[in-house]
């Protein structure tokens, strides 16, 4: 993670600045995350906002066309405040700092899965249809970033991290040969499902924020046109959220009778 230089910080000071004619009383960063982008919490007297800084232009434009898409359908989404792109800043409505991953643990401590969480998560996968169905019609695919499509390449890019960041990081041993031909046979298999969808692409629940009762979505610039399957596998089985077993059959039941 490279240290986000001076300069860009004044710039998001500055764009607060213009934007509410207030001076900055506050500015924290937030931690970071997996990505070079990152976010800041931002206050004046009467205004408090998100500001966000990414060097990746192409993946900025698909975020803002992605979130006034979004918008236009009602979708829970932070409303896009200002920004400036050739600098790769942008403010943000501010969510809060409880997300749904969070409502699973107490410090380090696992919690038991409350109905309340039930409840989110069956609302998360209400709204992921809409994602799906309604967010993918009238999209303008040429803005995702790196790719328009979940295509074989992207599976492959998938795989190779599953091989260099778990099974050679983990010293686990193995054929690469027979490994790539398990690879092909399963991008192959993979590739019979419809793909004329909007997929999310990082679809877990630390990117659902709970915000006034209800669940809100962030990080959804990686979007591209793909499969139902992915978003739903990745919230259900996102390694480090641990459902259990029969409550993800019992989600994936809710899914499915709601899609």
């Amino acid at each position: 993670m490279q240290p986000i230089a001076e300069k860009n910080l004044k710039n998001l000071k500055n764009l607060f600045t213009q934007t509410f004619a207030e001076n900055v009383t506050g500015f924290v960063a937030l931690p970071t995350s997996g990505s070079d982008r990152r976010y800041f919490r931002i206050k004046s007297l009467n205004n408090n906002v998100i500001g966000a800084f990414n060097k990746e232009i192409q993946e900025n434009i698909a975020f803002l066309a992605f979130t006034n898409h979004f918008e236009e359908l009602s979708l829970n989404v932070p409303s896009l405040i200002a920004f400036e792109l050739d600098q790769g800043i942008y403010l943000l409505q501010d969510l809060g700092d409880v997300n749904l991953f969070s409502l699973l643990f107490d410090g380090e401590k696992r919690l038991p899965v409350s109905d309340k969480v039930i409840g989110y998560y069956k609302q998360v996968l209400t709204a992921l249809i809409r994602f799906q169905l309604e967010g993918g019609k009238n999209l303008d695919y040429s803005v995702c970033y790196p790719r328009q499509a979940f295509d074989r390449q992207s599976m492959q890019w998938d795989l190779n991290y599953f091989k260099y960041y778990f099974l050679k990081l983990k010293d686990i041993p193995f054929d690469e040969q027979k490994l790539e031909n398990d690879f092909s046979s399963l991008i192959g298999y993979l590739f019979q499902a419809p793909m004329d969808y909007f997929m999310y692409r990082d679809f877990q629940a630390r990117n659902v924020m709970i915000h006034k009762d209800s669940p809100w979505f962030i990080d959804y610039q990686g979007g591209r046109k793909g499969p139902l399957q992915y978003d739903l596998a990745s919230l259900l089985f996102q390694a480090k959220a641990d459902l259990p077993f029969k409550l993800r059959n019992e989600l994936l039941d809710f899914y499915l009778d709601e899609l």
